[in-house]
């Protein structure tokens, strides 16, 4: 009798660790399956090239915590050291970013930092709603001009809270010059990385250099070095190494590509947005994994045909864009035309950019010819 019970014991043991075993991890399984993995979005672009209008796309979208340029507090702590040195610094800060560790900004900013510390926050829809700012709601389309009147003086503590609870992290960058150096975080197994490269048009970037370049002056000492950057050929040399960028960018992403980028690699260049910006805003929510809402259409449609010149430099608003995009063929001599194809020229090739041969091919080219579908 004792024996029979013993046995009944443990088949009833076996059975719940074979339930246990078998059944309790697979639901703690379906359970973490539920929730997917952040995904998160480099824009990675140059100066001037379209990049705070495209960050705008994606901070506006109400799935997004957007930063724009956290890695302009590395450049400005450490300026004294080249691009290629400061490198890691931007990556590392960059990575920290993605996984909401915002104890990164303690090695660039004071120790009493409040949220208004941080580069162009006002430019993040996420840092001007809950729970990082109370008076907005998270679904409203939000201006720069009244985020920072409204939602300043919230603490530093509040950009990572509202950072975690976001499911895509979005970065606009312009301070990486060589994709290789992303490959760390493109086969992290804690990210999960989409890389849009935006480009422009090189005589536009110089166009729209040339109207800024006291605001540029100490990045593009960094770039090429403060000796480079003098002299009449100083705005070229930061040209030539913005184009080369681009360039081993462009290589390295899209052209015998390593496994771990495939699908993970998107070219944009700004013309396109400008000339359909519905088509191309719908391009790049797709490859981030995002639905392209009704609002965000309206808006999207709104910004691109307003009546506005583009004369703020900085500030993104309703504006003719597509005319603004082709000023250059209207303000920019020949003789400098000449000079930025002359440096810029790979770049041009490769990305599909034609180059004007004289002045009044520059006046009356059409748009379909001055920049050709890849």
């Amino acid at each position: 009798m004792v024996k029979s019970r013993r046995v009944q014991v443990l088949l009833i043991l076996t059975v719940l660790s074979f339930l246990l075993i078998h059944f309790l991890p697979c639901s703690n399984n379906a359970h973490m399956e539920e929730k997917p993995s952040p995904v998160h979005i480099l824009i990675l672009s140059s100066w001037r090239s379209g990049s705070s209008f495209t960050g705008q796309i994606f901070s506006q979208h109400p799935s997004v915590f957007y930063l724009m340029e956290p890695a302009w507090h590395v450049w400005v702590k450490m300026y004294q050291n080249s691009a290629k040195v400061l490198h890691m610094a931007v990556r590392d800060l960059v990575r920290s970013v993605f996984l909401c560790d915002m104890s990164v900004f303690d090695a660039y900013m004071s120790s009493q930092k409040k949220k208004s510390d941080l580069f162009q926050w006002e430019t993040s829809r996420a840092l001007c709603s809950p729970p990082a700012c109370d008076s907005f709601s998270r679904s409203d389309i939000i201006t720069a001009g009244n985020c920072k009147t409204i939602c300043g003086k919230y603490p530093f503590s509040k950009v990572e809270e509202a950072c975690k609870t976001y499911s895509h992290v979005a970065i606009k960058e312009v301070r990486f010059f060589d994709l290789k150096v992303l490959y760390p975080l493109l086969t992290d197994p804690s990210l999960n990385l989409k890389i849009i490269h935006l480009v422009r048009d090189p005589r536009a970037v110089f166009r729209s250099r040339e109207n800024t370049m006291a605001d540029l002056k100490r990045d593009s000492n960094i770039v090429v070095g403060s000796q480079k950057t003098k002299g009449e050929m100083g705005p070229y040399n930061t040209m030539q190494v913005i184009c080369k960028s681009h360039v081993e960018i462009y290589k390295a992403g899209s052209q015998a590509t390593p496994s771990f980028l495939k699908d993970r690699y998107l070219l944009v260049r700004y013309e396109d947005i400008v000339r359909d910006p519905l088509a191309r805003a719908a391009q790049m929510y797709r490859f981030a994994e995002l639905h392209f809402t009704p609002e965000l259409q309206k808006w999207v449609h709104n910004i691109t045909h307003g009546k506005g010149h583009g004369t703020q430099a900085f500030q993104i608003g309703s504006r003719d864009a597509l005319t603004v995009s082709q000023a250059w063929r209207k303000t920019l001599p020949f003789q400098k035309i000449e000079k930025v194809q002359n440096v810029c020229k790979d770049a041009m090739d490769l990305l599909g950019y034609r180059l004007v041969q004289s002045e009044e091919e520059q006046k009356n080219m059409s748009l379909d010819l001055l920049f050709a579908q890849n």
